[in-house]
Formats: C-alpha cells, sequence, structure tokens
C-alpha cells in the first residue's frame, strides 16, 4: 500500500466528492460499476495472471482504497476490504449456451462499498482448458475511461514479467494539484457559466414519455459509426469528436429542442497524470447556437464553445454556479468520446482481446452516447432509460443519428438544410416516474432548532444572512456543503443527519425540522 494512503489518508477529488455523496444519497449503486472483459486462448497460466492481479493492485493503490467522511472533508483511506482477487472454473459454460456476458453481469452487479472497500476486483474464468475470462470492475470513484488502457497494459506488463513503470506523482499529490488548480479557477468559471448555463429538463426525442438525470437500470442500442468519418472531420477542420457532437445538436435541434445543452465527459489528466489509474473525468455541459448554413461553420461553432469550456474542464459546474442539486447526470442527454491507440495487449504465450465497452447495464440519465475510438473502428452505444425512453424510440434516434453521419461523411460541406433530419417531435409528458423519492421531514417542530442549523448554514455557506426558506443549492451550496453541515449538525447538536433529506428538504426550515423529528425519535 503506499505510504500517502495511511493515517487520516489524502482529501478526495472535488469529483470523488460528488460521487461519494451521490452514492450517501443511494443515487448511485451500479450504474458508477465500470466492468472490463479480456478473453484469453491458449495456455494461460492462471496463477501467474493472478499475480499480475496483485501487482497492479500495488502499482495503483487507490484500487483498494475507500472513501469516508473526517469533519466534514471526505478522504481517500485505505480499503478495509481490499480488492477480491480470485478464480472460478465455470467449464462448459459456453456449451451451455449461455453467453459470456451473463459472467459480465454477475460480476457488475455485485455490491461494492465505498466505506470500507471493496471498490475494485478482479475475477478469473475458466471456461475451457485454453480458453479463459477476465472480469474486472471497479468503482467509477476509482477509476474511469482511461484508466482502462493504463489496466490493460499494467497486467500485460505484470503477466511479462516487467517490472510497473515508476509514477512521477502519487495520485494523492495529483488530486491535490487539481484542487489546487479548482480553487484559482472557481471566479473566472462562475463569470464563464453565468448566462451559459441553463438547468432544462425538458426534452423533445422520438418514443420518449419522462425525463430524468437520476440513475436507473439501463438498456443499450449498439452501432459503429461510419468508417470514413475522420476524413469530413479533416475537410471540416474539426475532430471526429467534436463533428459528432455537433451532429447530436443539429438531430436534438431538428426533434424540437431550442437551446439544448449537452452534458460532456471530459478528461481532467495532465501530462503528469497520464500513468495513474484514477477518476481524472468531469461532466460539463456545451450548450450550442441553433444549427444553420453549412454544417461545417456549425460544427466550428461547436469547437469554439467546447474549447473555451476546456479553461475550466477541472471546475465541477456545481462549484461554480447555484443550482445543481446532487445527481447522477448534469443533462438528460449526455455524451462521452473515448480515444484509443488501437495496440493490443501482449500476453506471452495467448492471444488476448478486450471489450472495451462492457455495459454495467444502467444509465445516469436519459440517454447517453458512449463511443470508444480506435484505428480499427468507432464503436458507438446509445444507453437508455427504459423507464422514460422506449427501446424503439432509442432505436430510432441511432438511425437518425448514423443517416445525418453518413451524409456528412459523403458530403462534408453539405448546408444543415440539405442534410436527411427527421421531423420534428411532439411534446412529452414529462414527469418524475423514474426519480427516486423520499421521505419528508413531516411536521416536527423547527422552531427551537432554527437559530443554530441557521448558524451553520451562514459558517459553511460564507454568508452573513440567509433566509429560512431559502434553498441550500440556489444559494450555491453542493456536495461539499451538504458534508460540512452534517458534520457539524453531529458535532454540536448530536444528530446524525441522512442526505436524503437535502433532496426534498434544501433549507434552513426544513433541516430544522428533520433535527426536531430525529430528536424526538430518540425520546
Amino acid at each position: 500500500m503506499s505510504p500517502t494512503l495511511v493515517g487520516e489518508g489524502e482529501q478526495a477529488s472535488l469529483a470523488q466528492h460528488g460521487m461519494w455523496i451521490t452514492e450517501q444519497m443511494g443515487c448511485g449503486g451500479r450504474v458508477y460499476h465500470m466492468p472490463l472483459a479480456i478473453r484469453f486462448d491458449g495456455p494461460l497460466d492462471v496463477d501467474r495472471l493472478l499475480a499480475a492481479c496483485h501487482d497492479v493492485v500495488r502499482a495503483h493503490p487507490q484500487l483498494a482504497a475507500a472513501l469516508a467522511e473526517r469533519d466534514g472533508v471526505v478522504r481517500l483511506l485505505p480499503g478495509a476490504v481490499p480488492p477480491p482477487i480470485g478464480f472460478e472454473d465455470v467449464s462448459g459454460f459456453e456449451d451451455a449456451g449461455r453467453e459470456l456476458g451473463e459472467l459480465v453481469d454477475r460480476e457488475t452487479a455485485l455490491a461494492m462499498n465505498l466505506a470500507t472497500g471493496p471498490t475494485a476486483r478482479f475475477t478469473v474464468f475458466r471456461l475451457a482448458p485454453e480458453r479463459h475470462l477476465l472480469v474486472f470492475v471497479a468503482h467509477h470513484a476509482v477509476f474511469d475511461g482511461m484508466s482502462k488502457d493504463i489496466l490493460v497494459r499494467g497486467l500485460a506488463a505484470a503477466y511479462a514479467g516487467l517490472p510497473s513503470p515508476a509514477l512521477p506523482l502519487t495520485y494523492g499529490e495529483a488530486v491535490e494539484r487539481e484542487n489546487a488548480r479548482v480553487t484559482e479557477l472557481l471566479g473566472d468559471a462562475a463569470g464563464f457559466w453565468r448566462g451559459r448555463w441553463q438547468d432544462r429538463q425538458d426534452l423533445r426525442l422520438p418514443g420518449l414519455s419522462g425525463v430524468s438525470t437520476r440513475a436507473a437500470d439501463g438498456d443499450a442500442v449498439d452501432f459503429a459509426l461510419p468508417a470514413d468519418l475522420a476524413v469530413a472531420a479533416d475537410k471540416m477542420g474539426v475532430t471526429r469528436f467534436e463533428l459528432v457532437l455537433a451532429a447530436v445538436h443539429t438531430l436534438l435541434a431538428a426533434y424540437g429542442n431550442e437551446d439544448a445543452a449537452v452534458a460532456v465527459d471530459l478528461s481532467t489528466r495532465t501530462e503528469e497524470t497520464r500513468g495513474l489509474i484514477g477518476l481524472f473525468v468531469n461532466e460539463l455541459p456545451v450548450p450550442a447556437p441553433a444549427p444553420g448554413g453549412k454544417f461545417a461553420e456549425f460544427a466550428h461553432s461547436v469547437r469554439d464553445e467546447l474549447r473555451a469550456t476546456y479553461r475550466f474542464r477541472e471546475v465541477p459546474l456545481a462549484r461554480a454556479v447555484g443550482g445543481v442539486s446532487p445527481r447522477t447526470a448534469l443533462t438528460p442527454v449526455s455524451v462521452s468520446y473515448r480515444g484509443r491507440d488501437g495496440s493490443a495487449p501482449e500476453f506471452p504465450g495467448v492471444e488476448a482481446s478486450v471489450d472495451w465497452m462492457a455495459f454495467n447495464r444502467a444509465v445516469r440519465g436519459t440517454l447517453h452516447l458512449q463511443v470508444v475510438d480506435a484505428p480499427d473502428g468507432v464503436a458507438a452505444r446509445l444507453q437508455f432509460n427504459p423507464l422514460v425512453l422506449s427501446r424503439s424510440g432509442c432505436e430510432t434516434v441511432a438511425e437518425h443519428l448514423l443517416a445525418l453521419l453518413r451524409a456528412l461523411a459523403a458530403a462534408p460541406d453539405a448546408a444543415v438544410a440539405d442534410l436527411p433530419l427527421p421531423p420534428p417531435v411532439a411534446a412529452s409528458v414529462v414527469g418524475g416516474a423514474a426519480e427516486p423519492s423520499f421521505a419528508r421531514a413531516g411536521e416536527a417542530d423547527a422552531a427551537p432548532y432554527l437559530a443554530e442549523v441557521g448558524e451553520i448554514w451562514r459558517e459553511v455557506l460564507g454568508m452573513p444572512e440567509i433566509g429560512p426558506d431559502e434553498d441550500l443549492f440556489d444559494l450555491g451550496g453542493h456536495s461539499l456543503s451538504i458534508t460540512q453541515i452534517i458534520a457539524k449538525v453531529r458535532e454540536r447538536m448530536d444528530v446524525e443527519l441522512s442526505f436524503d433529506v437535502f433532496f426534498d428538504e434544501p433549507t434552513i426550515t426544513g433541516i430544522a425540522a428533520e433535527v426536531a423529528r430525529l430528536r424526538e425519535e430518540a425520546c
């Protein structure tokens, strides 16, 4: 274990803090479980592979970490339960007619515990004498998309008997530097997002019956992007990612969504953190003007907005603006786009193939486009919430997006008006059917506790005056504010508030009433 993960531990990153509080509110779960599967054909040395798994955990101790609150600060600590690294013989599994995906599903569904661990697990399955499957699952709080490449490279090197490369800094040092940069950028980020961010939950899509920005069991539609899309992007003077993002905006506008923002997962990695397994991602909204004129011109406007956002890519939106409550998706529609160098892992003596897009059967919001861009092709997946969007509706969106991208690949200089765009979609009846609900504080008498709770709020938010019914999030509160309020209420009032109450009662009056209710229950 790294010497940095001892004692009171290192302060968690802002992204980890947000994810931790979402879990505390019961809104995370499987949506944060990130699976990866490696298929081996040939005489695999199982003991050697299991040893390689242990080597990777030693090289990247954050895979064995836990997150815990200490005096209002969320810290990264050594997990009490280390990552399970095991072997299971399921010979004949394929002969039984079941899909290997069931093994990935089974492992992904197993619980993870951010407070104690495990936050990662490795299981090697023997399918036949010379056919094996390694299923790895990690919690997103300690893992991200680029971490998949680092993990596979590390496993291959350890299996080959090569030493782990020296890293320029520890994960804790990287987090400390990132947090410091965010502090410096907060003021400018607030100015940047003022006028750009609107927390809109309305949406029009084929087959849509509601809108969700909370985690739910998910389904998916897989497809491949046109092979010649890179040529079209080059002719337009944008990247493939920028072209695809502009196409998503164009499609949403065609459906009738005005000024819709699409949340994008942006890497926060620096040159120093390129080799670290961990969470280096921030989700930020990218708005766009109404598409018009040449598509290439519109793609450039999207690119300009995206690149302006890059300056603040490390700053969580909730820290820069008010009114953003904890949730798993910033906007109903989101995009993640990851480029890979295409190099295949080399495990001596066996053939290895990696499923880079193993699905966790969950979705963060209403619709999420996941793209993995590699030299051998661009794989895409639309993940959707079946409680609010039908499969046929999602398939229609995929067909419309593909038709648009194929047209752009064939005619990069086309005008938006000449593209094969679908007709507008009627407004859906939106509601909270897919959103969790929480018990309210009830009619407990808040009066005896209003002053003390109000004092705590003023200290945490740094405000001289706060009205008893002002919303915490509208005041600029965020996940850290909630954590600090709970810690101070625990210390001064001997009451343990649940995180759930801040969803329905984010006011001084509401929290004071909850304190009263808990005091009555304790009597």
